[in-house]
């Protein structure tokens, strides 16, 4: 056995009961032992995951939103410019025509408005719209999170995986006489492991997605877009305003520690509730600032557009020691000889505080009743015109027991500064989203047909008609 030639480079551990000879050469370092294996791409297994797939680039050429709200009607026209940020080209606003409560009243007062707004946009900026980006506000939308599971067998998550989840979520969210708007995924989870924000590439038995579905009344949303149409325009998607709002007048904190933000319209107040960068819960209470002008209009036997000039000049949300002695002088409606009342601030602001009150009180029980304390966080956003009254941001601080801010949509280029306030919140945040900002899975088509295959039909009903 010692005449057996021993290799230079084997080196074998010795075994109980055998003698090792001291003439066996010494062990290597470690450096030199690992400098030994042979590291080629042979020895290594072939990669598991496929690349990731290119994302969709943000949209360059010119794009429109359409903002019709219950008092006003604005457009925008936006494109991308090569540094990556938003320009806004051409702005349009009208006064709202045959709107109520977000919902189309007047055909014919509604394609007005709408024509008179994007035609203004469209003069500004030289260019044609053929579809735009419309809010959501019509139809009564209401907001439910639904669990989704879909076997995937061993194999990698590809896209059609992640549509036909999506596609499973707004099966099950059908309502009769309702059509879903966004079915938005929060988070996915690779067999039980949850925190996966894409899921593409990887290996699970079974795909569990966490949906959020926005749903509106069907002919709500036919009405609109049959007014959209009316106006030689298609509505290429409908976004929930307070989701719109958020994305212009949130910052990034914000929407990923828990705020609440209130949207204050004319005709509705939206809700939305953001946590970890996405929309939980979305609702909408049927009164909005123009409530508050008509409570004026009644109490003070003044005209409507007198009670808007004073709510907006005088009108406050909270009272103070030096009401009772300010007078103010209201023209009384119908008086031939244009009479002229007094009547202190105080009348003024009793007047207003009851609707504001009751506004707050409705978004707490909202709030309560979704169960999202916890993802609500501490602090509420408010955005609209009917957030800029004196003294709501104070009432709303009191009432919901939050820190409270005036939210105003973070700055555009080319966007009007008489135009940017809390107001524009929502036709800002639509050319966010319009221009791919804000999406979950951006590169992958998860809208639903339904608004394409309506219009086809609608098109064809009038061509055959002319």
């Amino acid at each position: 056995m010692n005449d057996m030639p021993r290799s230079p480079t084997l080196y074998a551990p010795a075994r109980p009961g055998k003698h090792v000879e001291s003439t066996v050469a010494p062990q290597p370092s470690e450096a030199k032992r690992f400098a030994r294996l042979d590291l080629t791409s042979a020895h290594l297994p072939p990669p598991m995951l496929p690349d990731p797939p290119p994302r969709r680039p943000l949209r360059t050429a010119p794009f429109g939103v359409l903002d019709v709200g219950s008092t006003k009607v604005t457009c925008l026209i936006g494109r991308m410019d090569q540094d990556g940020q938003l320009r806004v080209l051409g702005f349009g606003m009208r006064q709202a025509r045959g709107v109520r409560a977000g919902g189309i009243t007047d055909l014919d007062a509604a394609e007005h408005a709408v024509r008179g707004a994007v035609g203004a946009a469209e003069t500004m900026a030289d260019h044609r719209l053929r579809s735009v980006t419309v809010n959501l506000t019509c139809g009564k939308p209401e907001s439910r999170l639904f669990s989704v599971k879909w076997p995937v067998g061993g194999r990698a998550v590809t896209e059609a995986d992640v549509r036909r989840v999506v596609q499973e979520g707004r099966s099950r969210a059908a309502v009769d006489g309702r059509e879903s708007v966004h079915t938005l995924p929060l988070g996915f989870a690779v067999d039980g492991t949850p925190g996966v924000g894409d899921p593409r590439g990887l290996h699970c038995d079974t795909l569990s997605a966490r949906l959020h579905v926005v749903d509106a009344a069907s002919t709500a949303l036919r009405n609109l877009e049959t007014a959209v149409l009316r106006c030689e325009l298609y509505i290429s998607e409908l976004v929930s305003a307070p989701m719109a709002a958020g994305l212009s007048a949130l910052v990034e904190d914000e929407r990923q520690l828990g705020v609440t933000l209130i949207d204050m319209g004319g005709g509705t107040t939206g809700i939305a509730v953001f946590s970890e960068g996405n929309m939980l819960h979305t609702a909408q209470l049927p009164v909005g600032g123009s409530h508050v002008t008509n409570d004026l209009a009644r109490l003070l036997s003044i005209s409507v557009a007198d009670a808007e000039r004073l709510k907006t000049v005088y009108g406050n949300a909270e009272s103070s020691p030096d009401d009772e002695r300010e007078i103010l002088s209201v023209p009384l409606v119908g008086e031939e000889d244009q009479d002229y009342a007094k009547i202190p601030r105080s009348q003024l602001v009793n007047a207003i505080r009851p609707r504001l009150e009751e506004t707050f009180e409705l978004v707490r029980a909202q709030l309560d009743g979704a169960g999202l304390a916890r993802e609500a966080g501490t602090r509420v956003v408010l955005t609209g015109g009917a957030s800029q009254l004196v003294g709501v941001r104070e009432m709303a601080g009191r009432i919901l027991d939050r820190q409270v801010r005036l939210g105003r949509p973070l700055p555009l280029r080319g966007l009007p500064d008489d135009v940017a306030g809390p107001g524009a919140a929502t036709a800002a945040g639509l050319l966010n989203w319009a221009s791919g900002v804000g999406r979950t899975l951006a590169d992958v088509d998860l809208s639903n047909d339904r608004p394409a295959r309506f219009l086809s039909r609608v098109v064809n009903f009038v061509r055959n008609r002319l």
